[in-house]
């Protein structure tokens, strides 16, 4: 072959070449669109764990698009309250928002189910079920009637049972006590008297300091010491039974979700995934160590008795019997989970529950390190 020859078939080559990268520009660019939304959170930014699970969702969708999907997040109170994220996103003010589920129950107590209730499972057992189990799907089934498309968030793990201004020792001493609780589980410890008052979480101390309200929840030590509530209401009870295992939601508005390209509504999924995870492993990172520093400064570690607990649970079932005859949403999700937490807790006493039970032994009897 001459050089001439060569030349003329490498140069058409090379031409054929640029035309194939040229054509597929496009294709590639149709399948990123530019999209810009707005995710409004009901978490102030100073609670970097539970807000930051809206930051991580969105820096994982920017950066699998090359900056092509932008979700900006705001905080509590910078586009709407805190307590109507799930609102604006139904209504379509915003695009996303970044949410528990059960600050809504008042409209419906379904809207509690996919997030958490009170007797129901731990974080591992509301990831398996959503992720295995059909809740997802289930929840979805709910949420779309109100035009709202929804995947797991982020988990707090089994949280505190809150700050008390007095110590909680019998069921008489519920009686009266105006008590800042979260959603579905103010409806459970109001048959015990308590008094449920539904407060955002950056307005809880102001309320605990001036009296307004006699204890307060909110998540567990690492956020709870960032608030300084153990300076206001020194005894800090356990378990948060009401919140085993609290699913924190991204949800978004199901017009605006539908109109995604196949790939970014897959990557919604995926990124929703890694940050439920990501929201888990930094509060299991993070509490131990906050729970020294609360103790320090004089937090006076309390458990709820076992009166206590046997009566909440007592209102509970009550409660569950009562919806589920009246409630055809509710008796769908809330039977699904009842059925796996059966297993779910079965298959915990064997092997998880004997390991961590010694290692805890080890851990009172100083041999950990």
């Amino acid at each position: 072959m001459d050089r001439r020859s060569f030349m003329k078939k490498a140069g058409a080559a090379g031409l054929g070449g640029a035309a194939a990268s040229v054509l597929a520009a496009p294709a590639i660019a149709q399948t990123n669109p530019k999209i810009t939304w707005r995710l409004t959170s009901s978490f102030p930014k100073g609670l970097d764990t539970i807000y930051g699970g809206a930051d991580t969702f969105s820096k994982y969708l920017s950066e699998a698009t090359d900056g092509n999907f932008q979700i900006q997040p705001f905080a509590a109170g910078e586009l709407v309250p805190g307590l109507q994220a799930a609102d604006a996103v139904s209504a379509g003010t915003v695009e996303a928002c970044h949410t528990v589920a059960y600050y809504y129950w008042g409209k419906d107590p379904t809207w509690a189910l996919p997030s958490a209730v009170p007797f129901a499972l731990n974080a591992r057992g509301m990831n398996a079920w959503h992720y295995h189990g059909g809740g997802i799907d289930l929840a979805n089934a709910f949420f779309g009637q109100h035009n709202i498309v929804a995947f797991p968030g982020g988990n707090t793990g089994v949280q505190m049972g809150g700050w008390f201004r007095k110590e909680i020792k019998t069921v008489a001493d519920l009686s009266g006590l105006k008590f800042r609780i979260g959603g579905f589980a103010g409806a459970i410890v109001s048959k015990l008297g308590v008094i449920p008052q539904q407060i955002a979480g950056g307005e809880i101390y102001q309320a605990l300091e001036k009296g307004t309200i006699d204890a307060a929840e909110w998540v567990g030590p690492y956020d709870d010491e960032k608030l300084g509530f153990q300076k206001v209401a020194p005894y800090y009870y356990y378990p948060g039974f009401w919140e085993g295992g609290p699913t924190v939601h991204l949800m978004f508005n199901k017009a605006k979700f539908e109109e995604l390209p196949a790939n970014y509504k897959s990557l919604v999924r995926t990124a929703a995934q890694a940050t439920d995870a990501n929201m888990l492993q930094k509060y299991d990172y993070v509490n131990p160590m906050a729970i020294k520093k609360l103790v320090a400064a004089g937090a006076q570690l309390r458990p709820f008795s076992p009166e206590i607990l046997n009566a909440c649970f007592d209102a509970a079932q009550e409660t569950y019997a009562e919806l589920v005859s009246s409630n055809e949403n509710f008796k769908t999700i809330w039977e699904s989970i009842i059925a796996f937490r059966k297993e779910h807790f079965l298959w915990q006493q064997v092997a998880e529950f004997t390991n961590d039970t010694f290692m805890m032994q080890l851990q009172r009897a100083g041999k950990l390190g």
